[in-house]
């Protein structure tokens, strides 16, 4: 039997891997494990406060909601069997699995899906994700396995919103969510369970051999903290990394010998995000119009495809993708013009008053600071070229590179920045509310540059409110085009998500969702596996 060992230390993972012959028929047999690199450490598997993307990975592989969206981005069932949408769309009546477990044994019903609720709409819980729940009048449990929600309007993304990881009831009932050991040893439903969480090293996850669906055949998912695409390459080198993202650089030129053809496989498809110049409009520096449009004319956001991106991404000119229905593709990237730049900045008191090259009002110059991520090369590279470029219009910007926890502990959820270079995950129900609307600014929300527009909340209220999806469109057309002409982001580029997944691995498939859609039917011919669990 050709079979590898696994060993952990909080430094590095040791593999033996012995070799065996090919031909072996390629069955879908349980074994062997995934190891997923990537630069963020989590900060909560709590599902209902993780909002960054490394959580959201994890709690993504430990936790279900009522409903998901399949590979084709139709949503359909997970927790709930069925559902049905009555009263013209203000009650949804689901139905849930019966026989679910949560990982500990004790049965999942429709009392967690209540509880789940309850934290959602207490206001002592700093969820981001409060917004859409709220709109709930009442919901009633008609029995351990049916659940009733009536929503006191119309809201269009009512069934998408139930995709929020269900929460157990028995274990959380009383705690406080962000300082519960639950946090860090969570118990779910999902496909794999939580064995271990080393800080600064890895996330241990073990199959459920009693998922709803059916046991995934990988039988172990590591989640592996390496704060460096570099040092993350050189780990895909030695095949100490199964899963990852690769940065362009490494997709492009450094990824087509031999080893890499034959070890592994490229994927490249456009991503569900985009990345963006964020401004924290609390400050004077960014409260002109006129000074954050002179801000886009500035920088050249062509030159950012082409130089950090190598061309594997496209310019972004709001907060909807191409292929979305609620994309206005009459919102047309503004051109790089530093002497319109020049110009508006001068209309609004700035200019080089005292000959030393860089602009300045009141005595008091043009200078702030770009915070972005440690390990992201494309947004490292992007800053770098901002910094150029505004500098070529009399702007001094200066660049600080900060390690993933502390970036968003002590910088973003405190709102201690001046400019952000980061990026926005999206799913396909496009509604924006929670990042735009002036009442998402609090504590934990994502509205963390302060924007308010009256405008703009009550479209985003009439958004939600729409279900015939023309007439959301119209509503997020307009949306686009304010936004864009508002500048509150640089809105900078959508880059094409580049994974790169071991060989070895059969039945993945990309599809319009991404990657990992069917995760639990990934499996290793017997004799390829690597890792005994």
């Amino acid at each position: 039997m050709c079979r590898g060992a696994l060993a952990w230390t909080t430094l590095i993972l040791l593999t033996v891997w012995a070799a065996c012959p090919a031909g072996a028929a390629e069955m879908a047999v349980p074994g062997d494990a995934v190891i997923e690199a990537s630069i963020g450490e989590p900060r909560t598997l709590v599902p209902i406060l993780a909002s960054d993307g490394a959580s959201g990975a994890v709690v993504g592989l430990v936790f279900n909601g009522l409903v998901k969206y399949d590979k084709n981005l139709q949503v359909v069932g997970d927790l709930a069997q069925h559902w049905e949408i009555l009263d013209g769309g203000l009650t949804i009546l689901f139905h849930l699995r019966q026989g679910v477990r949560w990982h500990d044994g004790t049965p999942f019903t429709a009392d967690d899906v209540q509880f789940t609720y309850e934290r959602l709409v207490d206001p002592d819980v700093p969820t981001p994700y409060r917004s859409d729940f709220e709109r709930v009048q009442t919901l009633t449990v008609v029995n351990p396995w049916t659940i009733k929600m009536v929503y006191r309007e119309p809201h269009a993304p009512a069934l998408a919103s139930w995709g929020m990881g269900m929460m157990p009831k028995h274990l959380l009932a009383g705690h406080d969510l962000q300082t519960t050991p639950f946090a860090r040893r969570p118990i779910g439903t999902g496909p794999y369970r939580f064995k271990r969480w080393v800080t600064a090293d890895l996330v241990e996850l073990e199959a459920n051999p009693d998922y709803f669906e059916h046991a995934p055949y990988l039988q172990g998912w590591f989640y592996r903290v390496i704060p460096d695409q570099g040092t993350i390459f050189l780990e895909l080198q030695t095949e100490g990394a199964d899963l990852t993202n690769l940065t362009p650089l490494q997709y492009r030129r450094q990824t087509g010998s031999t080893f890499f053809t034959t070890r592994y496989r490229k994927f490249r498809y456009p991503s569900w995000g985009y990345t963006y110049l964020g401004y924290n409009l609390r400050l004077p520096l960014f409260q002109d119009a006129r000074v954050r449009q002179a801000l886009n004319f500035a920088i050249d956001k062509d030159e950012i495809v082409r130089g950090a991106l190598l061309g594997l991404g496209r310019v972004a000119t709001g907060p909807f993708l191409p292929e979305s229905w609620a994309y206005n593709p009459a919102v047309q990237p503004a051109p790089y013009d530093p002497s319109l730049a020049k110009a508006l900045l001068a209309d609004a008191g700035w200019a080089d008053h005292d000959g030393d090259g860089w602009l300045d009002r009141d005595g008091q110059p043009f200078r702030f600071t770009i915070l972005t991520n440690q390990g992201n090369l494309p947004r490292e590279l992007t800053a770098q070229i901002i910094q150029r470029r505004l500098r070529d219009v009399g702007i001094n910007a200066q660049i600080r590179i900060i390690e993933w926890s502390s970036f968003v502990n002590n910088f973003i959820m405190r709102r201690q920045f001046e400019a952000i270079l980061l990026g926005w995950g999206l799913s396909p129900e496009p509604d924006p509310y929670d990042i735009w609307h002036s009442s998402r600014t609090g504590e934990g929300e994502f509205n963390v540059i302060g924007y308010a527009n009256p405008t703009v909340d009550r479209l985003l209220e009439a958004g939600r409110q729409a279900f015939d999806q023309a007439e959301r469109a119209a509503i997020y057309h307009e949306v686009h085009r304010i936004l864009y002409e508002e500048q509150p982001y640089c809105f900078l580029y959508v880059p094409d998500a580049l994974p790169i997944l071991h060989a070895r691995l059969r039945n993945v498939e990309v599809a319009a969702i991404g990657l990992q859609h069917n995760l639990i039917d990934w499996h290793v011919p017997k004799h390829e596996h690597r890792y005994q669990l």
